[in-house]
């Protein structure tokens, strides 16, 4: 999953207009969708506390679409359950890739941030519970806390200027897709309310036709595209959270491997066709609607402040998403023979386990599946989210920029060629004074 391939311009865009390829290369980047969905929330949440809120949440409660098919839904929903089906459709396209091609393949490689992602859902989950322990109905958002939004993350990097090695860029990047592996599966498993076997049993169907067609590398759009919407509100009718749909469609997309070749494969393609229309369109209209709560009033921040709902919320990102990481990572170099790359040390993995406290768009929307948008209960996992995500970030910066003359020194090292052949030198790394996780337990 690495960010800058993503940075690469395609054939695929080739004879379109020049404006339109650029801005679609521009939205490709992981930081320029992180600083979309940041503009985005900040947006949405300004004008639900203007003199024009009203406005704004009448445009939200706004209801559009066939009723026959019970698709009336406001625009809300429709940003919640249509668009980012498409934001979890690309993130199917990354899943599978990296288990079939990328660092995930290869099981000694991603052992420590598969476990680091396991610690970092579990503490924060933990911390949850503990904190609403007195009020069984609070226990639903158990999961809230527990996502993290690697664009909003990513993003935080690109702000600071940090110039992390690519040994933790990487591991990072591997524990967000394991990230969002686990928390799919949280949402098709625990926040299925009801559940309807036709639909369902029905949805297999297009699947299946869509799965044959890009087997075949079939890419006609009038083809793919209504089988995908057909799937996607089959699986919306059965009472599985429609967004799964866009998962298992990206599933199906085959992934080539192979260290060259005369182009990108099929999974490529559409990753390389919808990642614009994700980041650019898709998570931040998500996130102007979702980060609309009012912080004036009785029953505004202040009070959210007290509330065991917001203080659980802020205590898994903010505290149990470096316990998690941390001691799952050093749980698993303890025990096992697994070891993180020798130029990394715990400050490193201290500062990238406060930035997997950002949690944005998955945790936003695990709290309107967990109390319903617009409950009370909705508006105190929004503050929650907003604040424990922003106090990770300010503390991940903290940590990140006085480490940052090192990374740039070892980036420099990573870069360098000697003999300018266009292949960088081998780097070879520095132990860290002896506080490097990788020289734990030796």
């Amino acid at each position: 999953m690495d960010p800058n391939a993503r940075r690469t311009p395609s054939l695929l865009t080739r004879g379109s207009w020049p404006e339109v390829r650029r801005i679609g290369d521009i939205l490709r980047t992981e930081t320029v969708g992180g600083v979309l969905l940041v503009v985005a929330a900040a947006l949405g949440l300004a004008w639900a506390n203007s003199p024009w809120g009203e406005v704004y949440r009448a445009l939200s409660d706004l209801q559009v679409g066939p009723s026959a098919l019970h698709l009336d839904l406001s625009l809300h929903t429709w940003a919640a359950d249509g668009l980012l089906a498409i934001f979890f459709f690309v993130a199917g396209l990354e899943l599978k890739r990296e288990f079939v091609a990328g660092d995930l393949r290869d099981p000694r490689r991603a052992a420590l941030p598969v476990a680091a992602a396991v610690g970092g859902m579990a503490a924060p989950a933990v911390l949850y519970a503990l904190t609403n322990s007195a009020n069984t109905a609070a226990l639903v958002g158990w999961a809230i806390p527990t996502a993290t939004d690697i664009a909003f993350a990513l993003a935080v990097l690109a702000v600071i200027s940090t110039h992390l090695p690519s040994a933790l860029r990487t591991f990072l990047l591997t524990l967000a897709v394991v990230d969002d592996l686990l928390a799919i599966t949280i949402i098709a498993v625990f926040y299925t309310e009801t559940l309807a076997w036709g639909p369902l049993a029905l949805a297999i169907v297009p699947l299946g036709l869509f799965a044959v067609l890009v087997q075949r590398r079939v890419r006609s759009w009038w083809l793919l595209l209504p089988l995908a919407v057909v799937t996607w509100v089959l699986v919306h009718e059965s009472g599985v959270h429609a967004t799964v749909a866009g998962v298992l469609l990206g599933f199906t997309v085959p992934v080539v491997r192979r260290a060259s070749g005369p182009g990108p494969g099929l999974a490529e393609h559409f990753e390389h066709r919808f990642r614009p229309l994700s980041a650019g369109v898709a998570v931040p209209v998500f996130a102007f609607f979702a980060a609309g709560v009012t912080l004036a009033g009785a029953g505004g921040f202040g009070a959210s402040l007290a509330d065991p709902i917001t203080l659980g919320i802020v205590a898994g990102l903010v505290l149990g998403k470096p316990l998690g990481v941390l001691g799952a990572t050093w749980a698993v170099q303890r025990f096992t023979g697994a070891r993180l790359a020798d130029d990394l040390g715990w400050p490193d993995l201290f500062g990238l386990s406060l930035l997997a406290g950002i949690g944005f768009t998955v945790s936003l929307l695990i709290g309107e599946l967990a109390f319903g948008p617009g409950s009370e209960s909705d508006e105190r996992v929004k503050i929650g989210v907003l604040l424990g995500s922003l106090i990770s970030a300010l503390l991940a910066t903290v940590v990140l920029r006085l480490r940052n003359r090192r990374y740039r020194r070892i980036c420099a090292e990573e870069e360098r060629d000697t003999d300018a052949d266009g292949v960088p030198d081998v780097y070879e790394p520095e132990p860290d004074g002896g506080s490097s996780p990788g020289e734990a337990g030796r």
